[in-house]
């Protein structure tokens, strides 16, 4: 059997006593009161000792050992003899008219700092849903300033409102800055529009018009920098497109052969097997078209693969030139949109920033929104996902400090 001294260690709470525990299949019971101290009328601010009556309430707490904690307190009502003011005895633990510990609320809002639902996390503290909503919905995360380097990005929403919502993060500290409700060019101009833009230096983004416009017209001392996975994927794609056009003129037996060996006729030729580099050869043979554009796909990486902007800039437009006049519709609109984004294109070799980070906060975005299946109120979605990568990013800080 544990001592008194134990008992109130292992609780956690500082000058109560404990008179009784019942241990039960779910939960465990504490019956404790607190330390006879002076208190200060509220009202005249005197001193007192004078007991006028208890009360007992029933309080909630962590859960410890996979059970939930039920406290049930004995308090003193203490009575003023200077003004006659009834009160009850200060309580740390436990804020005024609550029914629940503080370090509950806050091991509620720490288990919110994950991935998991409001349902999980309810059923994990005995609380009910709407309690545990009720709790987090008192959280809000302000309009951050802008940092140095801006990464901005979209992820399909399901709040009701665009399809997308937006994700701006500062990848070089690792810091989710903000979620806006839509990728909208007007919305992102009122989001924008009377903050200071001033500090921002480098814009990064995927190939979507409006955040270049938004940019060109509001981030105009700031390099404009298109993620390297976006442009690479408008090449692979562009390939893709020749590879399932052209299967489709095979028999079944090649055409299925074509299909399970797509990731070969994908990866860069120098990266293959002597093995598979046979393999490849063999299915370019069959196809002229299919033979065209894995060059034009090869060519791109060996262009890109030349290093800092000023070495890859001739290769870059040179490989336009080539997807322009190789009469293969994926890649002509391929050269196309690359004509339109050079500029930003070109700047991804010259400085080291990209979307990876951003992307990442995507993938857990997704997963957040497949455990709770999905959320209809935007403002608890995006102080869901601030409240989740603001308490990652103070965890990394202090493993860096």
């Amino acid at each position: 059997m544990l001592s008194i001294d134990s008992i109130k260690k292992l609780i956690g709470l500082e000058d109560v006593i404990v008179k009784n525990i019942v241990q039960h299949t779910k939960s465990t019971e504490i019956e404790i009161e607190l330390e006879r101290k002076t208190q200060i009328c509220p009202r005249c601010g005197s001193s007192t000792k004078t007991i006028h009556d208890y009360r007992k309430q029933t309080v909630k707490d962590v859960p410890a050992f996979g059970k939930s904690v039920i406290i049930n307190l004995k308090k003193r009502r203490y009575r003023c003899c200077l003004c006659e003011k009834r009160f009850i005895e200060k309580i740390d633990f436990l804020p005024r008219y609550h029914r629940m510990t503080s370090r509950l609320v806050a091991y509620v809002l720490a288990e919110l700092a994950s991935e998991y639902s409001f349902t999980s996390v309810s059923k994990k503290v005995n609380l009910s849903v709407s309690t545990v909503i009720r709790i987090f919905d008192f959280v809000n995360y302000g309009v951050p300033d802008l940092p140095e380097v801006l990464s901005i990005d979209e992820f399909k929403g399901n709040t009701g409102l665009d399809k997308y919502q937006v994700i701006i993060t500062d990848p070089v500290t690792g810091r989710v800055l903000d979620i806006l409700p839509s990728r909208r060019y007007h919305k992102l101009i009122n989001y924008f529009k009377p903050m200071n833009r001033c500090d921002v230096k480098f814009f990064v983004s995927d190939m979507w018009k409006p955040y270049r416009e938004l940019s060109g017209s509001f981030f105009k001392d700031a390099t404009q920098i298109t993620d390297k996975y976006h442009f690479i994927r408008q090449v692979v794609w562009a390939f893709e497109a020749v590879r399932k056009q052209e299967q489709k003129k095979f028999g079944k037996s090649h055409r299925i052969y074509f299909k399970r060996s797509k990731s070969l006729l994908i990866r860069k030729y120098d990266y293959l097997t002597e093995e598979e580099k046979q393999q490849v050869n063999v299915m370019l043979y069959t196809s002229v078209t299919l033979s065209s554009a894995y060059f034009l796909k090869e060519k791109f990486f060996k262009a890109i693969k030349a290093g800092r902007k000023q070495d890859v800039k001739t290769l870059y437009y040179e490989w336009i030139q080539s997807a322009a006049n190789s009469g293969i519709p994926s890649f002509v609109t391929c050269a196309k949109t690359f004509s339109n984004w050079s500029e930003s294109i070109l700047n991804s070799f010259d400085y080291p920033y990209t979307n990876a980070f951003t992307e990442g906060c995507n993938n857990k975005i997704k997963v957040l929104k497949r455990n709770a299946y999905g959320y209809r109120n935007f403002r608890r979605f995006r102080n869901r996902i601030l409240h989740m990568f603001h308490n990652r990013f103070l965890e990394k800080q202090v493993v860096s400090a």
